[in-house]
């Protein structure tokens, strides 16, 4: 199998709703944070990491294609578009979809470190949450979480390699990959959709640097 080239699909994306997209936590604080976000570890900035893009991406066009395995486990068959772009353990064919890590925009990064100066907030907000006791009405003991989120508005930047081979059709690599991020912006990115989190848009995408829409 020989490499013949590659496309690029670049864009940016922005955050309709709070982001959170989980990192680690190293210990348990009185009064600190549950459930953190995934920040670089050197700038300590807020980023989506291309695994988390690629992996939503991918359960949506298995749901959109029927391609689910019926045990919940990961699809593998080998041989269908998904393991084809995505890569499959049962095939020795190359992965052809590359999601890059996404940074902050340099505006919005001034945007949060401007906000970290005059309001004390750490590239991110604070959300608490409660559960609701169904019977009763009244919040559950206990239940109280402090969640961090990337604020709406918050931009990153967005980029996807495709690498072509001898043999691949380049406009259905191209538009599968449409397909997926145009279900991925109908859906959510990261934890919490159901609950208004991570609703997202893409903006200013190109192919190439020319102009692309997920609309074709």
């Amino acid at each position: 199998m020989k490499l013949s080239g590659f496309k690029e699909v670049k864009g940016v994306i922005r955050c309709h709703s709070g982001l959170r997209i989980g990192g680690s936590k190293d210990s348990i604080d009185i009064g600190g944070i549950d459930s953190p976000i995934l920040r670089h570890p050197i700038t300590d900035l807020p980023y989506i990491p291309g695994s988390s893009l690629k992996g939503k991406t991918r359960s949506l066009l298995e749901l959109a294609t029927g391609n689910v395995d019926p045990s919940g486990r990961a699809h593998n068959c080998g041989t269908c578009k998904v393991c084809l772009y995505f890569g499959s353990l049962k095939s020795p064919s190359p992965t052809r979809y590359i999601f890059r890590d996404a940074p902050l925009t340099e505006s919005s990064e001034e945007k949060l470190r401007l906000a970290q100066e005059e309001k004390g907030l750490h590239f991110s907000e604070l959300k608490n949450e409660n559960w609701i006791d169904r019977k009763t009405g009244r919040a559950g003991q206990g239940g109280l979480r402090t969640t961090e989120r990337v604020p709406a508005g918050t931009e990153f930047r967005f980029s996807v390699t495709i690498r072509l081979f001898e043999g691949d059709r380049e406009e259905d690599a191209v538009g599968f990959l449409r397909r997926g991020l145009k279900l991925l912006a109908q859906d959510y990115l990261g934890a919490s959709g159901s609950r208004g989190y991570g609703k997202i848009e893409f903006l200013e995408l190109t192919l190439d640097g020319k102009p692309f829409s997920l609309d074709e």
